[in-house]
């Protein structure tokens, strides 16, 4: 099989999101006589750019959170198993009404259990999305919720999860 290089947006979502400080998005006009007579990209999408809320990078701002372990031990197992299925049943509540674009679990067994992101541009509108996790509200998980800029591509996933998907949550 041969080896694939990354893409160039890749790479720039990589440089971009290794930065320091605030990310500052490129503006409407070019920023110099060069930069107007460079031309776009053979495969960009005005329409999609657009649909996705994209910047003039192809990015966007979302917000993740991190789970972690929560306070709450020493529930029974059927207790830890209602609260899995209320989380998981949240998790697809949430993808469906288009609020979380990405959920998933982390599979080392570690304190840090997962990452959900949310397509909302404030912690707090995501932290209002947290508290209605079960899990949250029982204590068996806590969040650490933090501003991202990423991919808009990234609100395609889901659509194509469910292409790739044979069984449901």
């Amino acid at each position: 099989m041969k080896k694939q290089l990354p893409s160039l947006s890749l790479l720039l979502v990589l440089a971009l999101s290794c930065g320091q400080g605030p990310v500052e998005t490129a503006s409407e006009t070019p920023a110099s006589p060069e930069e107007a007579n460079r031309p776009v990209g053979a495969a960009y999408d005005s329409l999609l750019a657009q649909e996705l809320g994209a910047d003039d990078y192809g990015m966007k701002v979302y917000v993740m959170a991190f789970l972690y372990r929560g306070e709450a031990t020493g529930l029974d197992s059927l207790r830890r198993a209602e609260l899995q299925r209320a989380h998981l049943d949240n998790i697809t509540r949430m993808a469906e009404a288009g609020d979380l674009v990405l959920a998933g679990p982390f599979m080392d067994g570690q304190d840090l259990r997962g990452i959900y992101v949310f397509d909302v541009r404030t912690v707090a509108e995501a932290e209002a999305l947290t508290n209605t996790d079960p899990a949250i509200k029982a204590g068996t998980l806590r969040m650490e919720l933090r501003p991202w800029y990423g991919s808009a591509a990234l609100m395609k996933v889901n659509e194509l999860h469910e292409q790739v998907a044979k069984i449901d949550i």
